[in-house]
């Protein structure tokens, strides 16, 4: 991927942390481009600085090192159009999960009506299946429900990124997959596909769902492994990846990459990044390189 073609570009970005008159370098080095439309998940073990990683991209966060740019913008705050989703839900619990998705359309859309905002919400509730749970407080819902009610407040703002942190990682496992599957769905509906950054430290959920996936190679300090590239046609099932030669190759390789002793080392001097789905396919040019 040109430079051009980055929608999101992380340059050298580095976070250290002081605690107790000590300074602790939790990441180093990163960068990574993302295609605008592109759904790039980073795996990696928890507590490797994923999370980290994705605050600064988001705006969340502030690097001490290094730069963030999102649609050629500097990013020093909260990214504009930009939609997020927590493995925690965060939706406020004195309201109904209608009223919970209104007010971030509301945030989107202020010029809009009331009446305006509340059939936007209506229908991001009904395209994640909650079309009779509308009135519902979240302690009236399941798990599952109340991330179904996170991803429709997403959406409903139309965002042009999605960054996610470990989204379905509290949910049990059939419901995990009926969300992997509506999340792609909601990726892939619109017009102009949004540009998704994940974080995970579910691999089979990264293959899943993913264009890219790039290791977050262990530190302190933590830094970017080689890009896997997954060119698998989407949507994609739990089935089909199981017997799938090109997730199975995907898989042995980020593995490796989080595995191997010394793996940081060998990974930056390899200046590449791999690309499955042709028999012995040659390595491409890296992109995600630290």
């Amino acid at each position: 991927m040109e430079d051009s073609q980055s929608y999101i570009d992380v340059r050298g970005v580095g976070r250290s942390f002081e605690r107790d008159g000590r300074t602790r370098e939790v990441l180093r080095g990163v960068s990574l481009q993302v295609a605008e439309g592109e759904f790039v998940s980073i795996v990696g073990a928890m507590g490797s600085g994923k999370s980290t990683l994705l605050g600064i991209m988001a705006g969340l966060q502030s690097p001490t090192a290094g730069t963030v740019t999102v649609g050629g913008a500097l990013v020093t705050d909260l990214v504009a159009g930009a939609a997020f989703v927590f493995q925690n839900y965060s939706l406020l619990p004195w309201l109904s999960a209608l009223e919970n998705v209104r007010l971030a359309v509301q945030a989107a859309f202020p010029s809009a009506t009331a009446a305006e905002q509340r059939a936007r919400a209506t229908s991001a509730l009904e395209r994640v299946g909650l079309g009779n749970a509308v009135d519902r407080k979240p302690k009236q819902l399941s798990g599952g429900m109340r991330q179904r009610v996170a991803l429709a407040r997403a959406f409903a703002t139309e965002p042009s990124v999605l960054f996610l942190d470990e989204p379905f990682g509290a949910l049990d496992a059939l419901t995990r997959e009926t969300l992997q599957q509506d999340l792609a769905v909601l990726c892939d509906s619109r017009e102009k596909p949004v540009t998704t950054v994940m974080v995970t430290n579910n691999l089979d959920e990264a293959i899943l769902l993913s264009d890219r996936i790039v290791p977050m190679v262990p530190g302190p300090p933590a830094t970017l492994g080689a890009a896997v590239h997954v060119p698998l046609p989407r949507p994609r099932s739990t089935a089909l990846l199981v017997g799938d030669d090109d997730a199975a190759r995907a898989r042995t390789d980020i593995i490796a990459a989080l595995t191997a002793g010394g793996s940081r080392q060998r990974l930056a001097a390899a200046g590449r990044s791999v690309r499955f789905g042709a028999a012995n396919a040659e390595p491409a040019k890296a992109t995600g390189q630290s």
